[in-house]
């Protein structure tokens, strides 16, 4: 769950009271833009993504206007932009427009949770406006603190003299920067970044730091998210509509983090587990259809319907039905793969059979359970199977999914389909 941008940012930053520039949302009427142009003398068009994608700047996802005419002419540019960082592909609808703040000074402020330090961890620099690991590291300052006494002006004032920077900006860092953790602690996030914070000065000289650019993470598992009464659709990294009928699932209890890799792929890859996710979208590449993190957790009925969501979009064409997750210490393996097995023979009751090979690498409670419920399942319907347990290698048990997928394309689905009764033809 990603926010990036000041659309939704800057309304967060009300919250706590650091100074946000001035916006306007994709409905802003020709009349709004001119006077903001007109208050400010220059504004910057960005496109909006749904979820987190960057490096969008050095893509030339940027707009930069000092007149309407450009203004407009750069909205149109922007307005439906497609954007790709690795295998993530995302497309913007609308654009927001954003007061450009003059300043002589960036900065870059980010709160993570480290698992370097096990403690939440501040990343500061006077280099801000770049990437943090371009920054020469003898100017960035990266600093643990106690999560009972949150961030102090005194971690914030050391960190900056730390750095060597300039004098005439850390008063005002110092006064503004700590109400940062009051919005990271209180809404449940795992990540929080502003960079660029650009120093603007008043007539009189002082320097106020104003946020130009947003981006934060929430912890799913951490239900003071759900107070900031953000719209579900926000956290979707695309709009298709598996990926949006997966958003109405997103509760206090289990995730339900997914994203299509690859349309045409073979391999439905149901995941429990970041780490688990990330071995399992690097080795299976494109034969992979979905990256997923179903973990945390997730009670029957919200499992049984996740299943039932992807079963209905993608098993049609899917050559291997691959479980995988890591040994979990307090997901229920027995009411998951219950949930999943009751899915899967619904979706054989009510849109015929479909060949099929299952495979299940798991650890965790009531495992055995959990394999007996999927196996009984699997034996009633005539798939063939293999089941793997929390002993096994899991990327020997993604090599061994790969390989029951070249097994079904040479002539496995055919043969599959012959057992069973049903079409071989993929959608």
């Amino acid at each position: 769950m990603q926010i990036t941008g000041m659309l939704h940012g800057a309304r967060l930053l009300q919250f706590v009271g650091f100074p946000a520039s001035e916006i306007l949302d994709p409905s802003a009427s020709e009349e709004e833009i001119k006077a903001l142009i007109d208050r400010h003398g220059q504004i910057f068009i960005k496109p909006v993504f749904k979820g987190g994608v960057g490096k969008k700047g050095k893509a030339g996802l940027l707009g930069r206007a000092t007149d309407l005419k450009t203004a407009l002419s750069e909205k149109e540019r922007l307005y439906f932009a497609e954007h790709a960082v690795g295998h993530l592909k995302a497309k913007a609808n609308g654009v927001t427009f954003e007061a450009g703040v003059p300043a002589k000074h960036e900065v870059y402020f980010s709160i993570t949770d480290s698992t370097r330090f096990r403690a939440p961890t501040m990343t500061l620099s006077h280099m801000g406006g770049m990437e943090i690991e371009e920054v020469d590291p003898k100017h960035v300052a990266m600093v643990p603190f106690d999560a009972l006494t949150g961030l102090k002006a005194f971690v914030v004032a050391n960190a900056l003299s730390e750095i060597g920077a300039p004098k005439e900006i850390i008063s005002p860092l110092v006064q503004q920067l700590p109400k940062l953790w009051e919005l990271f602690h209180d809404f449940g996030m795992t990540t929080l970044e502003l960079n660029p914070i650009r120093m603007r000065e008043d007539r009189k000289g002082r320097l106020t730091p104003v946020a130009c650019d947003f981006k934060c993470g929430f912890d799913r598992d951490d239900p003071r998210w759900a107070r900031l009464g953000l719209p579900p659709h926000l956290f979707a990294a695309d709009y298709s509509d598996f990926e949006q009928e997966i958003n109405q699932l997103r509760t206090h209890q289990g995730q339900s983090d997914v994203y299509v890799i690859n349309e045409r792929g073979t391999i439905l890859a149901p995941t429990f587990g970041g780490g688990a996710n990330s071995l399992v979208t690097e080795m299976l590449g494109d034969a992979a259809i979905i990256s997923s993190d179903f973990g945390g957790n997730p009670p029957y009925a919200k499992m049984k319907e996740v299943a039932r969501i992807c079963f209905r979009h993608w098993l049609k064409q899917a050559n291997v039905l691959f479980i995988i997750g890591g040994k979990s210490n307090n997901t229920d393996i027995f009411e998951t793969l219950r949930a999943m097995a009751d899915a899967l023979r619904e979706h054989f009751s009510e849109h015929g059979p479909t060949p099929l090979y299952v495979v299940l690498g798991r650890g965790g409670p009531n495992l055995v359970r959990g394999m007996a419920a999927l196996r009984d399942t699997c034996d009633s319907l005539g798939l063939p199977y293999r089941l793997f347990g929390f002993d096994s290698d899991i990327s020997e048990v993604i090599q061994y999914a790969r390989q029951a997928d070249a097994w079904m394309q040479a002539g496995g689905r055919a043969e599959v389909a012959a057992q069973i009764g049903a079409e071989t033809a993929q959608a």
